[in-house]
């Protein structure tokens, strides 16, 4: 699967409506077919600050999202929200979902 985090730095006159900025980009990506999630969570740090988590199939359903409309949309309509330039990291990995973290695993409670 394709792995990306990235950070995004949200102006602050905008950090607390980008959930809504973002929706229709969010829902969008989230209903294509090699999407396997997208996620945004909001900094406890930083209020501007948003981290998405996201993962595709592969690389025919990442390169399908870069080119599809909605991308083209974000491209346009998420900028002005931008404090700066999104950092991303991106990676290939062996798995198809999220794996336990087993240091921390839950066991049965009797």
């Amino acid at each position: 699967m394709i792995f990306i985090t990235a950070k995004f730095r949200i102006r602050p006159e905008d950090a607390d409506a980008w959930p809504e900025i973002s929706r229709s980009f969010t829902e969008a990506t989230r209903a294509e077919p090699g999407c396997l999630w997208f996620d945004w969570s909001r900094s406890l740090d930083d209020p501007a600050e948003y981290v998405l988590v996201e993962a595709f199939r592969d690389d025919d359903a990442a390169s399908a999202h870069v080119t599809s409309d909605h991308f083209h949309a974000a491209q346009k309509e998420l900028p002005p929200h931008l404090a700066e330039t999104p950092r991303i990291v991106n990676a290939t990995v062996p798995q198809d979902d999220w794996s336990e973290l087993g240091e921390l695993a839950v066991r049965a409670r009797s």
